[in-house]
């Protein structure tokens, strides 16, 4: 049995190393992409999610670390996590904490795409939440929540636009012009 306080550290621990493995993995991915001829879209965005991130990690590790994890929420994070695997697993080498679209590349409709059009920042989203909640933190959760959302509106408009872009012309212009109407 794991002590109640080294709980939030084991939690937080997972988080951080997992975090570490996939910036390796997007790295390499990154790199393929960009020299298969890909095209990296809102990279003035990028650092501001890395900081974000990161802020959301070192938070983490300083207030939670030594708290206890609730048993209910770390089942929603694992289910969470099952939800990461799959999305990891239908972008597949396509897959990059950046956007790059790769032209005349058809976009992925399997897995959790078939039903929504950004399922990875739906679960990044949740975990901002879930986690800090597991660790009794909800001021920290809502917070954390509330610059997330800033961040993703931002980059959800620039990967539609990425997305609509390598689909042709028509097509981007039709989704500048609907983001232009929802502001």
């Amino acid at each position: 049995m794991v002590d109640g306080m080294a709980e939030g550290a084991l939690l937080v621990a997972f988080v951080t190393l997992q975090r570490l493995v996939e910036l390796l993995h997007a790295r390499r991915n990154t790199q393929r992409l960009l020299a298969e001829g890909g095209i990296e879209f809102g990279r003035s965005q990028y650092r501001w999610m890395v900081a974000l991130h990161s802020a959301w990690l070192i938070g983490l590790w300083w207030f939670g670390h030594g708290r206890p994890v609730d048993a209910v929420l770390l089942g929603i994070f694992v289910l969470l996590q099952v939800g990461r695997l799959w999305v990891i697993a239908s972008l597949g080498r396509r897959w990059t904490t950046r956007i790059i679209v790769l032209p005349r590349a058809p976009l992925v409709a399997s897995g959790p795409y078939r039903w929504l059009k950004h399922p990875n920042y739906l679960i990044v989203a949740l975990e901002m939440a879930v986690v800090p909640l597991a660790l009794g933190l909800p001021i920290f959760a809502a917070i954390f929540t509330l610059l997330n959302a800033c961040i993703l509106y931002l980059r959800i408009r620039a990967e539609n636009a990425a997305l609509a872009q390598a689909a042709g012309p028509d097509a981007a212009a039709q989704t500048l012009a609907n983001e232009s109407r929802s502001l």
